[in-house]
């Protein structure tokens, strides 16, 4: 497997059912998100609605997530799960694939420097 040139840890991501405090919704996967710069281990919660359209291992699994500086240059040669897509009005465009049967969501954000959420 090829090394990530520039990929930086950003979160982890978790499936639940509760309801977390702050979540914020991501209309392009009907799924409610936590904020994970507000959790001490930058843990992310994805609540999916029924109505989404998310399936498979990305409705199912945990994944990890790195950020990177060139999204497409990270998803080549990957099984894509979900995306690429917008998060936020600007604030990053996101993708998630498969690495050795482990979720990856791969983050290219607007601003490279940017430590807030959306």
């Amino acid at each position: 497997m090829r090394a990530l040139e520039r990929a930086q840890f950003d979160h982890v991501g978790f499936v639940t059912e509760e309801r977390h405090e702050g979540e914020t919704f991501v209309e392009v996967s009907q799924c409610w998100v936590t904020n994970p710069r507000s959790h001490p281990l930058n843990v992310e919660y994805l609540r999916f609605e029924a109505s989404s359209l998310i399936t498979g291992k990305l409705r199912t699994e945990p994944h990890i997530a790195y950020r990177v500086q060139d999204l497409n240059e990270a998803m080549a040669s990957f099984p894509v799960l979900f995306g690429p897509f917008g998060v936020g009005e600007g604030f990053a465009v996101a993708a998630f694939v498969e690495i050795d049967g482990i979720v990856v969501e791969f983050m290219q954000y607007t601003n490279p420097d940017e430590e807030g959420w959306f």
